[in-house]
């Protein structure tokens, strides 16, 4: 761990005078590895907080070689609070090189470093439930809450029995509630059945859950159950129901959600805007574009909060904006 950062300036002081004579890319190239090396230095060391580490390394945009140097460390990485924030960071990185290290890391002896691995493993949609299944079972909260979203992500069908019998012994119920939505995710239509019944259950968030489930399984009874949140008068239980058509195909939320672009509730509008967009009706961003244009105050706020998580760019709402007539 300590002769990294004089190996790390041996070699910088070996190329500098290649780099110098480089083209202006290739010493971009350069600085920006030398930076990530020095970077992943702080985090191994402790010295640089996660959140702070993964933003500058995503930044820099050498994600694959700082997994790297951090998977070759990690061996050497001993202090258990160290190493579970070392594996926070590499799971951060969404690196797909970096899958084996974090899957044996899914087998560590301390809560807080399977966690966080299995947190990884969601984030690149692996598809290694061998490792994953057991830890369904786990006795860390975190754990069984990760590897829930982490199953779901798989999109695979084989695991929906297993997430579905979880839920049921579950008694911590906010994992249930991962549980059961992760059963949908994973696409066993099998499972519908068992997943209706929850919708009588005592448990608000348990109901809700089950209901999400349905519809990301295409089932008639989420639906149902949405329709009904949607017809309430609360803004707050509309927009629950609302909430239950996020990452569905654009055919199966069309008839419930193209009549909420005219709602008077235009924070309920430029969801169902933001929603069919993402499940593939590409207008609507042109929608949500022309109405932010058009809105003032508190109203355009509503527009632009969901076009800031599509991540709009400057030029493309330009050229919206252009080929509508409304600038030059």
């Amino acid at each position: 761990m300590r002769t990294l950062p004089a190996c790390l300036l041996l070699v910088l002081a070996l190329t500098s005078s290649s780099v110098l004579a480089a083209p202006p890319s290739v010493q971009k190239r350069v600085e920006r590895r030398a930076e990530t090396e020095q970077l992943v230095l702080q985090v191994l060391e402790g010295k640089l907080a996660v959140p702070t580490a993964v933003s500058r390394l995503r930044l820099l945009r050498e994600e694959a070689h700082a997994a790297g140097m951090i998977s070759q460390a990690l061996p050497r990485v001993l202090e258990p609070r160290r190493l579970r924030d070392v594996t926070a960071v590499l799971a951060g990185l969404e690196v797909r090189t970096a899958e084996p290290t974090l899957v044996a890391l899914a087998r560590h002896e301390d809560g807080a470093v399977r966690m966080y691995a299995v947190q990884g493993l969601g984030k690149l949609r692996s598809q290694r439930t061998d490792v994953m299944l057991p830890l369904l079972q786990d006795k860390s909260l975190g754990v069984r809450r990760e590897v829930a979203r982490a199953l779901g992500a798989t999109r695979n069908p084989k695991v929906g029995k297993a997430l579905l019998d979880s839920a049921r012994v579950e008694t911590d119920p906010q994992t249930r509630v991962l549980l059961l939505e992760a059963v949908g995710a994973s696409g066993d239509k099998k499972q519908a059945p068992a997943l209706k019944a929850f919708l009588d259950d005592s448990s608000e968030s348990t109901r809700f859950s089950a209901a999400r489930g349905l519809c990301l399984l295409g089932a008639p009874e989420g639906f149902d159950f949405s329709r009904k949140l949607l017809a309430s008068e609360d803004k707050l239980v509309r927009r629950q129901g609302l909430a239950l058509y996020e990452g569905l195909p654009v055919k199966q939320s069309t008839p419930a959600l193209r009549p909420l672009l005219e709602d008077k509730d235009r924070t309920l509008a430029a969801g169902a805007a933001r929603i069919l967009y993402q499940g593939g009706d590409k207008t609507m961003m042109s929608w949500l574009v022309l109405a932010s244009w058009n809105a003032k105050g508190e109203e355009k706020l509503t527009y632009e909060k969901e076009l800031e998580t599509l991540q709009l760019a400057d030029d493309e709402r330009k050229a919206i904006l252009r080929k509508a007539g409304v600038v030059k």
